[in-house]
């Protein structure tokens, strides 16, 4: 299993962040998972996905599992910390 804590990074603006992390996290085959205090959800879960705040400056944990789990975890880490413009392009 791989995993790393990141602070969330997002533009204001970026209304549609959730659906937008979990077709990132769908990408991969990876089991994934967001850690924020005492709450796990399945990254790959819009409904799931709903239910975790993601404010800016919120420190989280992710946590993947399976034959991509690095590279699911670094490119889930670029957009929470918006490294990049479209990690879904």
């Amino acid at each position: 299993m791989t995993s790393s804590n990141v602070v969330v990074n997002l533009p204001k603006e970026m209304d549609r962040k959730v659906a937008i992390l979990v077709q990132v996290a769908s990408q991969y085959n990876s089991r994934i998972h967001l850690v924020c205090g005492n709450k796990k959800v399945n990254a790959k879960s819009i409904m799931g996905m709903m239910t975790l705040p993601l404010d800016n400056d919120d420190e989280i944990t992710i946590e993947a599992e399976g034959s991509d789990e690095e590279a699911a975890v670094k490119a889930i880490t670029v957009f929470l910390k918006n490294d990049e413009c479209d990690p879904v392009a």
